[in-house]
């Protein structure tokens, strides 16, 4: 049990970092970690990559309102974006939930990291969408933060890897979409993790403590270390050259995937 708790409170601790340093919420680190983790706890294997989708969203409730409390003291939050595409935001995330709950483990898995390589190179090549207009009215931000909210409640994420460039696209500045990033972040987990909550009631067979497909104990463990060093992040972000930080981050993000679908494979 001692153990297993230091291992959320690491996970956590890695996941703040990250929420503040590059506006994403840690679930490219923590869903795979908690994958490892749910399998050597013994967790029931039909259910093991749901609880661990449903679980990182959950987190990233917490690391997202502190990392977005550290860029708002630094004004680097654009609230007009953030409520325009929280519309959208909130219908993607909540299909995206139902969607995942319907569909295997295994293609799940194949989806994280199709999706993890994707970051992965994206980071590592420092690709960067050039900026040539501005950011759409609210049909096209809801469809936008559709898509979004989809995806990341399909892999357990903040959003960040696909919000940022978008924001960059849009002719905004790389700090400002980062805090910007952050605080798309609250309702995509928020709704996320509510729909892997709801989906999760009617399912047996879960765990003891859990709420539907979040696992309380890992849940406290993470936010109770990313609370603190969220705000850590969001200071070194406007320090710290965050390019060569994200090639450390797809490099690590290579190495999961590749052990991930190793996994797979040899499965």
């Amino acid at each position: 049990m001692i153990t297993t708790c230091l291992i959320y409170l690491a996970l956590g601790s890695c996941a703040g970092l990250l929420a503040g340093l590059l506006g994403v919420g840690g679930g490219l680190i923590i869903v795979p970690m908690l994958l490892f983790s749910f399998t050597w706890q013994a967790l029931p294997a039909p259910h093991i990559l749901q609880l661990a989708l449903g679980t990182s969203l959950a987190t990233i409730v917490v690391t997202s309102f502190s990392s977005v409390r550290a860029h708002e003291a630094h004004q680097a939050v654009e609230w007009r974006v953030v409520r325009l595409i929280t519309p959208g935001i909130i219908v993607g995330t909540l299909f995206g939930s139902w969607v995942a709950t319907q569909l295997s483990s295994s293609f799940l898995k194949l989806f994280f990291i199709i999706f993890t390589y994707y970051v992965a190179t994206q980071m590592l090549l420092d690709i960067k969408p050039k900026p040539h207009r501005q950011l759409p009215g609210l049909p096209g931000s809801s469809l936008v933060g559709g898509g979004i909210g989809l995806i990341s409640s399909l892999v357990g994420i903040g959003g960040g890897s696909m919000s940022v460039p978008f924001l960059v696209w849009c002719n905004m500045r790389m700090h400002t979409a980062i805090g910007t990033s952050a605080a798309i972040g609250f309702p995509i987990a928020l709704s996320g993790a509510l729909g892997y909550v709801a989906n999760g009631l009617r399912t047996g067979g879960l765990p003891p403590y859990s709420v539907g497909f979040v696992y309380l104990p890992a849940l406290m463990g993470i936010t109770a270390a990313s609370f603190f060093t969220a705000p850590l992040g969001a200071r070194l972000a406007h320090r710290l050259p965050v390019s060569r930080l994200k090639k450390i981050f797809a490099l690590l993000l290579l190495v999961i995937g590749t052990k991930m679908l190793w996994g797979v494979l040899t499965g």
